[in-house]
């Protein structure tokens, strides 16, 4: 009998924002003027609460993203709470990257480093290729709509590159990645709804496995997703959640979703 076709799953996050587990508006995120940042949630729990959490229910595939400086020794708490489980992402370089799965992180994640002053540097993507091989590797298209396309953006997604997120952008770049995360900085911490149609394009283009960001505000936006990838691309929550504060989704309904939908997908 033949196995049903993959569906998208539910796949967990953790913002660190000054050491602490955060949930931001991600267009509010200001190198220069602190004053600007809209912060939907700050954790009363340690990064490695939430590690703890991921690794009890197996949620797989996590992210811990660090926002800026100051991160470092949260990112690290996390990653040693689940080594080997957790991809991290912010401020990787060709440098640093070896150290970071050192830490513990199952995978890294790139993105600024390989735009410097905002344009692409094939160069810079080929070192760091080098540094970990693509197996752990993720490349980070978070992007911001621009009139009828999406252009990838950089530093805490205020800086727009000259790379237009496409079939030929992602082809290339999936050549040295193992793995895409794309967060909608538009509409990121808003919970007013996924960019459907960015989700519906990534289904077309994609053709390693990508988790999108970005305005989920209920456990049907899973099925959403599924539906308009064709599976191909997962599902990060963040503002809308529970544990992050949020009434509109409840952790455990997710955790009951994925399980009933990785059940379906076993032999």
């Amino acid at each position: 009998m033949a196995l049903a076709r993959r569906r998208s799953v539910f796949r967990p996050c953790i913002d660190l924002h000054n050491g602490e587990v955060k949930q931001i508006v991600g267009g509010t995120l200001h190198e220069d003027d602190a004053s600007r940042l809209k912060t939907n949630f700050v954790a009363s729990h340690p990064s490695s609460y939430y590690a703890e959490l991921y690794k009890k229910h197996n949620l797989e595939g996590g992210h811990v993203i660090k926002l800026g400086p100051g991160n470092d020794q949260a990112a690290k708490d996390a990653l040693a709470a689940w080594p080997g489980h957790l991809q991290v992402g912010g401020g990787i370089t060709a440098e640093n990257a070896r150290e970071w799965l050192d830490a513990g992180a199952s995978k890294v994640i790139v993105t600024s480093y390989l735009f410097p002053e905002g344009k692409f540097s094939l160069e810079r993507l080929r070192a760091v290729y080098n540094a970990v091989g693509k197996d752990r590797l993720v490349v980070d298209v978070s992007c911001r709509r621009r009139d009828d396309k999406w252009l990838v953006a950089m530093n805490k997604w205020q800086t727009i590159t000259d790379m237009e997120v496409c079939k030929e952008s992602l082809d290339l770049l999936s050549e040295y990645c193992s793995e895409f995360l794309i967060h909608a900085a538009d509409v990121e911490g808003l919970c007013q709804g996924i960019d459907e149609e960015l989700v519906r394009k990534l289904g077309e283009w994609v053709s390693i496995p990508t988790t999108y960001a970005g305005g989920a505000k209920s456990v049907a936006d899973l099925e959403l997703v599924d539906r308009l990838s064709n599976g191909k691309v997962d599902l990060t929550y963040g503002s809308s959640l529970d544990i992050f504060g949020g009434s509109l989704v409840k952790f455990d309904d997710l955790v009951k979703y994925n399980n009933e939908t990785l059940t379906q997908q076993s032999p």
